[in-house]
């Protein structure tokens, strides 16, 4: 799958960056994941308000999660022939929309609608971002500019949960939804001011998607990331039960420890830009082997407190490399259709965290969170073997 990792890259890319076009995709990154993951911190006081089930109120994520997937697949087919500019201000709308929505819902249906606006848009927005990003800024300088677009990430990692649940607290769910909709309001004025326009070079139909799955080694490193994305998200669904049966941890030192796991999330993003601007391959490989070492190593051994919060570090400082990472094998795979490209590579992440979070349910029912812990590190070891493996030599520059 590798043969092209190490290529320079072949899409056109400007002297000059511009590097506020950049940032403003990085805010869309944060407004669209402090959306996704608003529902985890405020689940309790939705339901109670809606007069539903959490189980119920939970069917928001399954919303976004398949709208998100198919706007992945469909959003470059849809537009083509759109300037990006514009489409991926539509997206900022739609977050806008969405989170309005939300936060006058006043029952399961309009919520539902709202967080599927928001799946089309966090879809859409993943499969052209890596695409739209590469034409914003000169050559060498792509992974760096990878880094920061996906730092939004992390940053969102870390603060959405626990600014949702504090302002929750203070002011009412209804009123965290409206400060999302404001964060996409910025978003999109950032986004009129400072991207440029960007005419689709790309006339990419369904048969496009297929065409560039059949590409030699795409379907292999999709197969890689789906096996990296999955494992990982087998061991994060239960990452607090496992905190708190196995290792012993009080709530107060889970929400430390998470906390520790988005910051480091964060640092790995921005080291993940000066790693790959020097190897790909050899960050692909070395993500899932760090993370499926923690996850065997905290099965494995009782470490105590303060080596538990240092192998969660790691284990963030790890997943942060994730996405910058599979992006930016992606783009030098496929520089001429990285639309339909990060199209996939978005459907195969939706796909890995619902087939991940539902097979560490089905061994957890099994064997417990400490099984589930040996299984996802086995098998993030075992995609790395199968990313190293197909590693051909790489091409002379």
């Amino acid at each position: 799958m590798s043969d092209c990792v190490e290529q320079s890259w072949q899409a056109e890319a400007p002297e000059k960056g511009s590097w506020l076009a950049v940032y403003s995709l990085t805010l869309g990154v944060f407004g669209l994941i402090t959306a996704e993951f608003l529902p985890a911190s405020l689940l309790t006081p939705m339901a109670a308000s809606l007069r539903i089930s959490e189980g119920l109120a939970g069917q928001a994520v399954t919303a976004t999660a398949v709208a998100a997937f198919v706007g992945a697949l469909l959003a470059a087919v849809v537009t083509r022939g759109v300037d990006r500019r514009i489409v991926l201000m539509s997206f900022s709308v739609l977050l806008i929309a969405s989170n309005l929505l939300v936060a006058v819902a006043p029952s399961l249906i309009v919520l539902l609608l709202g967080r599927v606006l928001l799946g089309i848009a966090l879809g859409g927005f993943w499969s052209m971002a890596t695409a739209v990003t590469i034409r914003l800024v000169p050559t060498p300088m792509i992974p760096r500019a990878l880094s920061i677009l996906f730092s939004g990430v992390s940053v969102a990692t870390i603060v959405a949960v626990p600014l949702g649940s504090f302002l929750g607290g203070l002011y009412g769910w209804h009123a965290v939804f409206l400060f999302a909709a404001l964060i996409g309001l910025v978003t999109l004025l950032c986004q009129m001011a400072f991207l440029p326009s960007l005419p689709s070079d790309h006339a990419s139909r369904l048969q496009t998607l297929v065409e560039v799955l059949l590409r030699p080694g795409i379907a292999l490193g999709t197969l890689c990331c789906l096996l990296v994305f999955g494992g990982h998200f087998a061991l994060f669904t239960y990452v607090r039960p496992f905190l708190e049966t196995v290792a012993r941890v009080n709530s107060n030192g889970i929400a430390l420890m998470l906390l520790g796991f988005g910051v480091a999330s964060f640092f790995g993003t921005l080291l993940a830009g000066l790693l790959l601007e020097r190897s790909v391959r050899l960050t692909l490989i070395l993500a899932p082997l760090v993370i499926g070492g923690v996850g065997l190593s905290l099965a494995s051994f009782h470490l105590g407190l303060p080596l538990h919060a240092l192998l969660v570090a790691l284990w963030g400082l790890a997943f942060g490399a994730m996405p910058v990472g599979w992006s930016t094998w992606l783009a030098r795979s496929v520089p001429d259709e990285t639309e339909s490209a990060g199209g996939l590579l978005v459907a195969a992440v939706q796909v890995a965290i619902a087939v991940g979070a539902t097979l560490g349910g089905l061994v957890f029912g099994f064997s417990g969170v400490s099984g589930v812990f040996v299984a996802g590190g086995f098998l993030l070891l075992v995609a790395s073997v199968v990313i190293f493996a197909s590693a051909t030599p790489s091409p002379p520059r």
